[in-house]
């Protein structure tokens, strides 16, 4: 396979004000979930390992993946434990305000298929998984590639809310980043992981509107933001990582590679959902002439 992923997946619901809203959209999320079905959308295999809870919107999650050609094989299912969920309060063109509603669904370190692990091209993790409790399982996955020499792919993703101490944070994010082979990275977060962005590693800083930028075999690379109605940046993060890997899997420049991340992230900020309005193979040759 191309790419191997594993993260947390949750139920969303997104509506305005909470407190004055009478209706509500329903969907599923999850940073590798939106990496998976935007790497798959542009042709590229992928495996998913995730552990949902045995209710519906765990069907809703697994079958939202399964629908869009992402290997589910390797998912599990926890019986009598409901699937965790976010609440989304959504203004247009606004940072949306997150409200998480953490399960006792966890992925564990004997969840991790190694053998499959080491037949991927790439394995794709994040701090958002790390910041979930599923350590264990995120490790012994980093673990695996590393030995099999597996390119690995870390996205910080960063989030306050999901981390009380931020000492420990630096400590969990900084070890992550060191072992990743290609490290995206947002502005804010730089401090956070200082120590990992020396080395031989590829660095991929994104600023969001004002563009992004890549450090490659030392040299670096830039890109400019591109302009595009804003309904939801939520989804902007992990589709900029698809983009990105998708160009990186098919050996593009990495001014290229850039310009496909950037242009994936467009795409998923002009819609309600973080993966839902992503482009299809099909479309990419039309918009990356258009651009």
């Amino acid at each position: 396979m191309d790419v191997y992923t594993l993260g947390e997946a949750f139920g969303v619901v997104t509506s305005g004000r909470i407190r004055h809203e009478h209706e509500a959209r329903l969907d599923v999320t999850g940073a590798e979930l939106a990496v998976a079905v935007g790497l798959a959308r542009l042709g590229h295999t992928v495996s998913w390992l995730g552990k949902v809870g045995g209710d519906e919107l765990g069907v809703r999650i697994l079958s939202a993946l399964r629908g869009e050609g992402v290997d589910i094989s390797d998912a599990r299912v926890a019986e009598g434990v409901p699937t965790g969920m976010i609440l989304k309060e959504s203004r247009t063109g606004q940072e949306a305000r997150l409200t998480y509603y953490p399960t006792a669904v966890r992925l564990a370190q004997g969840n991790v298929p190694v053998d499959r692990i080491t037949q991927a091209r790439l394995l794709h993790v994040s701090g958002a998984t790390a910041a979930l409790n599923a350590r264990d399982a995120l490790n012994a996955a980093v673990r695996a590639a590393r030995t099999a020499g597996v390119t690995i792919s870390v996205a910080i993703d960063y989030d306050e809310r999901l981390w009380p101490d931020l000492r420990e944070a630096e400590e969990i994010l900084g070890a992550l980043a060191r072992a990743a082979d290609v490290l995206f990275v947002r502005q804010c977060e730089l401090d956070l992981v200082k120590p990992a962005l020396n080395g031989d590693r590829e660095v991929v800083v994104n600023r969001g509107t004002r563009g992004a930028s890549a450090r490659v075999n030392g040299v670096r690379h830039d890109a400019p933001g591109l302009t595009a109605p804003v309904v939801d940046p939520t989804g902007s993060r992990p589709a900029f990582v698809a983009g990105y890997l998708s160009a990186l899997l098919e050996s593009l420049h990495p001014a290229d590679r850039l310009r496909r991340g950037g242009l994936l992230a467009a795409f998923a900020a002009s819609g309600p959902s973080d993966w839902q309005s992503l482009p299809t193979r099909d479309e990419l040759p039309l918009l990356e002439t258009d651009g």
